[in-house]
This record gives structure tokens, sequence and C-alpha cells, in this order.
């Protein structure tokens, strides 16, 4: 296949598209490199929900979106900002609307992204999250595979907090709850409070492989170990989400109503940020790198 480097556009936004035999993937770096777009044999694996449109214009999640400065919820109030969404229950989500994390592109290919977001270009980010940093996301696709690894550098003079994560959203063309199966090994279960907060308690976790059919989630695990592999299989495809490294959290989420289910690699726990559990901090000119990968079968 012959392939040109070109930008599409989509309600304006600038596209960047990889491709593969058999499989094509669209990511907007203007817009915190969310890959909005996963084609495999022609057909999208991935929810759309409100499109890239109202992604870009109230961060409204869909596709695969990059969650930083934090995945999840803050329980603790911080900072006032343009820059934030909330939750129902007005509790901060998901870190920073992606219109405040342009990516720079640094290198690409005809099935590779090299792509740099910094606050010294970019330093709005601080205001909610005050430690200076450069984020690389390197995506790169297969004719059966997409693999993303994003790497935070710290800069400045004190240790950055890693709480970032990714929210893919899977949906299986032609299938339904009632006929998709499911597989989450994750071991160990966070207890949350009614605000889906982690109270600090842990237990055993023992999700049953089988159809996800009536069986709703938004559940944190824990002691996810690298290289293992979350699964969702329909008559003609299984899709799995592997955490090759750096992500020993995840979030289940597949509401009730939905005909999606999301495996969200996460590098520490919902609310990490305020509560520092589990948190890990990098010291000035160190980096942390995590990477997971989406293989269709």
């Amino acid at each position: 296949m012959v392939w040109e480097s070109t930008i599409q556009m989509n309600a304006g936004i600038g596209i960047r598209t990889l491709t593969a035999p058999g499989m094509a993937a669209n990511f907007a770096p203007s817009l915190g490199m969310v890959c909005c777009s996963l084609v495999h044999g022609g057909e999208e694996l991935l929810e759309q929900r409100g499109g890239l449109a109202a992604y870009a214009e109230r961060g409204s999640t869909m596709g695969i979106p990059l969650l930083h400065p934090w995945a999840n919820r803050l329980a603790a109030p911080v900072a006032a900002s343009p820059l934030l969404h909330v939750d129902s229950s007005g509790v901060p989500i998901h870190g920073v609307l992606p219109s405040a994390l342009p990516f720079t592109i640094e290198h690409e290919t005809a099935s590779s992204l090299d792509t740099v977001f910094t606050t010294d270009d970019h330093p709005g980010v601080l205001e909610v999250f005050p430690y200076p940093h450069r984020l690389r996301v390197q995506a790169s696709l297969t004719d059966d595979e997409l693999e993303i690894r994003t790497t935070l550098l710290a800069l400045g003079r004190k240790p950055v907090p890693i709480t970032f994560g990714y929210h893919p959203y899977l949906r299986l063309p032609g299938e339904s709850r009632s006929t998709v199966e499911i597989e989450v090994p994750a071991p160990t279960r966070l207890v949350l409070d009614e605000r889906q907060i982690p109270t600090g308690e842990r237990e055993q976790a023992a999700i049953a492989p089988g159809p996800l059919a009536d069986r709703t989630f938004d559940d944190g695990f824990a002691d996810v170990a690298d290289g293992m592999s979350f699964v969702v299989r329909g008559a003609e495809r299984t899709v799995t989400v592997t955490f090759l490294e750096g992500y020993p959290f995840a979030q289940v989420y597949a509401p009730e109503g939905s005909e999606f289910i999301c495996y969200e690699p996460m590098t520490a726990p919902t609310n990490a940020l305020a509560s520092g559990d589990s948190l890990t901090r990098v010291r000035p000119g160190d980096a942390y790198t995590a990477a997971f990968r989406i293989g269709v079968t």
C-alpha cells in the first residue's frame, strides 16, 4: 500500500492516520494524542460516544483518550481552573481537558507516531499540576496490534507524581452484551466509597470469565502484573488489552445499557494524587515509562 503523510480534518481537528495491512488507527495530536479510531478489517473497534468534537469541546471521553495528569477521580479539590472537567457529583475527573495537552509530532512513519508535550511550552497545566515535566507518547501499529508507549520525564526541581492512564472504549462490531465474553484476570479489587473513591481497603477479586450479559462494572483493581491481558471476545474477533509495563492498576468500566467495555491501564489507583496511596514519584531528570498493547485476532 502506498502511504502519504497527510492531515485529515475532523471538525477542524488535525488527524494523523497510521496504517498496516488490515488495520488503521487515527490520532489527534492536538487533543492529548487521543486515538479516535481503530479499524480492523474495515470495522471500527472503538466506541465513539459523542465523537471527537464533543471530546474537544468538553472532554467527553471516546476512543482511547490519555488521562493526564491523573486518571479517574480526585476526592480532594484542586485549584479552580477552566482546564478541568468534573463528574456528575462535581468531582474532578480525568485530569485536564484535551485541548490543554497539545502534542508536537517529532517523527512519523506510515505505521508509527512519536509525539511530545512539555509544560515548558504549555505551562497552563501547571495551574492544577504544579510539576514541570515532558510527556512522550509513541504509537505503533502492525497488522493486528496497536501499542502505545508513554514516558514522563521529570523537569524542574521536585519529584513528579505519576498518575496518568488511558481509557480504551472497546466495542466489537455486530456484537452485544449477550454475545461477548470477557476475561478480567486482576487478582485484587479496590474497595470504593459512594463517590467511587478507594477507601484504602482491598479485597480478593474473582471475576468469572464468560458473557458480559447483565454484568456491569465501574471497578478498580490492583496488582496487575506486567504482561497481564484483559479480553473481550465475540464470534468474529477477540480483542486483548495487554498491560506491558508500568501499569499496576486497572479500571474496568461497563455501565448499564452500554455495548462497550473499557479496560483502563492506570499507573496509580484512583485518587492517588490526593491520598498518596501506592504513588510513584520520579526525581528530577529521571523518567517513568508505561506501555500497553491492544491486539486483535
